[in-house]
Order: structure tokens, then sequence, then C-alpha cells
């Protein structure tokens, strides 16, 4: 290996210390390990420190194929003494100041799509569903209009009907009427006692 080949992976090696510092630093940041169960902060252990491991390794290949040396366990070492040292601090700050501003920009844009978005296209719906309940209406208004002009002339065209039943009923004599009106009562018993049969059903089969 030579000279300038290991003055660079000595570079590399406390650039990769001063990185494993802040990305530890970040990796609690956002793990909140007092709000995690422990089996969850274990798997995340286990795979930061399998990433960290592999990205130090994968920059030494780069710098000198992967050959290990005894100053390279002394670079990281420096590498995160002058991250713990001299950037902790100011890193930490700059870390609360974009997270600070990545939450203000998605607050933003949650509040610019229910502004833009969200509150026009329920507007839109309720005028929509109050201009068909207000049409339905209408038309039921109409409909039950209709159905009383119907009747009515219905009734009125039946009228002259009823006046010669009527006079005809009043000719009758008064056994037949007797008779008759009878048999409307038994006709009208029997179709009471169906309508109350189906009515308790229909009441026994909503009940199992």
């Amino acid at each position: 290996m030579t000279l300038s080949t290991q003055f660079l992976t000595m570079l590399a090696m406390i650039g990769m210390g001063s990185y494993f510092g802040a990305s530890l630093d970040t990796y609690n940041r956002f793990l909140q390990r007092q709000k995690r169960k422990r089996w969850i902060v274990f798997c995340h252990d286990i795979l930061f420190w399998l990433f960290q491991g592999l990205s130090i390794f994968y920059v030494l290949f780069l710098v000198n194929k992967g050959e290990l040396r005894f100053y390279i366990f002394l670079a990281l070492l420096c590498g995160f003494a002058a991250y713990q040292s001299l950037l902790k601090e100011g890193y930490l700050r700059l870390l609360e100041i974009v997270i600070s501003m990545v939450i203000s920009i998605y607050r933003f844009i949650v509040k610019m799509v229910r502004v833009v978005i969200v509150r026009p296209l329920y507007s839109f719906v309720m005028l929509l569903l109050s201009f068909l309940i207000m049409i339905g209406k209408g038309l039921l208004a109409l409909a039950k209009g209709i159905w009383k002009v119907i009747l009515f002339v219905i009734k009125v065209l039946f009228k002259p009907f009823e006046w010669v039943l009527m006079f005809f009923w009043n000719l009758l004599p008064k056994k037949i009427k007797k008779m008759v009106e009878k048999i409307y009562n038994n006709f009208a018993g029997f179709f009471r006692k169906s309508k109350n049969t189906i009515n308790k059903l229909i009441s026994r089969w909503k009940k199992q």
C-alpha cells in the first residue's frame, strides 16, 4: 500500500468516524428508545450497526481495496472523538432546525391541500347534494300534486256512477241490503284477520 493510499485511507476513516457519530445521534433522535418496545429497539440496533459496518467497509474497499490495518481503527476513533468534541452540538442544532423545517413544510402542504382541494371539493359535493335533494323534494311535491289532481278527477268522474248506485241501492229491499251488508262484513273480518296474521308472522320473523 503506497503512502498516498494510506493517507487517503486515514482521511476516509476519520470522515467515516465523524459520519458514524452523526448517524448515531440521528438514529437516537428518531428512534426514541423510551417510547419503543425492547424487541423493536433490538431489531433496529442490529440493522443500524450492520448498515454502519457495511458502509465503512464499502468506503474502505473504494480507498484501498478493503485492506485492514491497525491505524484504520485509530482513524475511526479519532473521527468519532472529533465529532463528539467539535461537531456534535452544532450538528444536533442543525438537525433540530431541519426537522422543524420539514414538519413546518409538511403542515403547510397539508393545510394547502385542505384549503385548495379538500374544502372546495367538500363544498361542491354538499352543494350538489343540496341541489339533488331540492330537485327530489320538488319532484315529490309535483307527484303528490298530480296524484291529488288524478284522485279529484276520478272522484268527479265517478260521482254520477255513485249517485246511480246509491239510487238503485235505496230501491233494493231491506232483506237484500242486510244480506249484502252481512257478506261485506264477513269479507272485511276475513281481511282483518288475514292482515293481523301476516303482521304477527312478520314480527316473529324479525325477532329471530
